[in-house]
């Protein structure tokens, strides 16, 4: 038998450098984008109860495809050409990271938190198909979307510490204050502290799938205090 490597390069050039396929991806991302921010909007607390600057720590599937699209829809002028040659800069390396991040935290956040309560979410019938299944299918394709962005984004180890401290002070959000997204039970001690494992699983799968900008980053500290990255 023949083994045939699997080149996940190849698919991210063929489909997100073509338009037809990336206007549909960009159209599927704002169509889930809708859906997710329904959810919020009709949950409890919900977007109403909280001042609009706080709705991306709260919404948080809907903030990481709103950074995704953005992130991916900085490839259309780029059209035609290598996606791995799309032009890169710092705040697009910011963009890139904050996408991949947010992508692959509550992609696998998600699945986390409904696989600890089984009783109340697995079930092969009915509501249960959509409630355990579909929520988990269409969350681990923010999985597969994240490790599509360092085929053409870049990162900086100062993007990666802001990362970091964005997905902890989301954390805190979450939990201290207790914005967490709606569930059928009490989150207690054990599903925020897998959170923050997945906040550092995050930046930590980041620093090492993403190939760093080869010029200063702006926001990190002068040479006076360590030197540019």
């Amino acid at each position: 038998m023949v083994s045939v490597p699997f080149d996940g390069g190849r698919y991210v050039e063929h489909y997100l450098g073509n338009p037809a396929s990336l206007s549909v991806l960009l159209v599927a991302n704002g169509t889930a984008f809708l859906v997710g921010v329904s959810f919020y909007v009709h949950s409890d607390p919900s977007l109403a109860a909280l001042p609009s600057i706080l709705y991306p720590l709260f919404a948080d599937s809907p903030t990481a495809i709103a950074l995704a699209t953005l992130s991916i829809a900085t490839l259309l002028p780029n059209l035609r050409r290598r996606v791995r040659n799309a032009p890169v800069n710092v705040p697009l390396a910011y963009l890139h990271t904050f996408a991949f991040v947010w992508l692959l935290k509550y992609g696998l956040w998600t699945v986390v938190a409904l696989t600890l309560r089984p009783d109340l979410y697995v079930g092969f019938t009915g509501a249960a198909l959509w409630d355990y299944w579909g929520i988990v299918l269409t969350h681990l394709l923010f999985v597969v979307e994240a490790f599509a962005i360092p085929h053409y984004g870049r990162t900086t180890d100062r993007a990666l510490k802001v990362a970091l401290g964005a997905l902890l002070v989301n954390d805190v959000f979450d939990y201290a204050l207790g914005y967490h997204p709606p569930l059928r039970y009490d989150p207690g001690l054990l599903l925020p502290l897998a959170t923050v494992v997945l906040s550092v699983l995050a930046v930590g799968v980041a620093s090492r799938v993403f190939d760093r900008l080869g010029r200063v980053d702006p926001l990190a500290p002068g040479p006076g205090s360590g030197g540019a990255e």
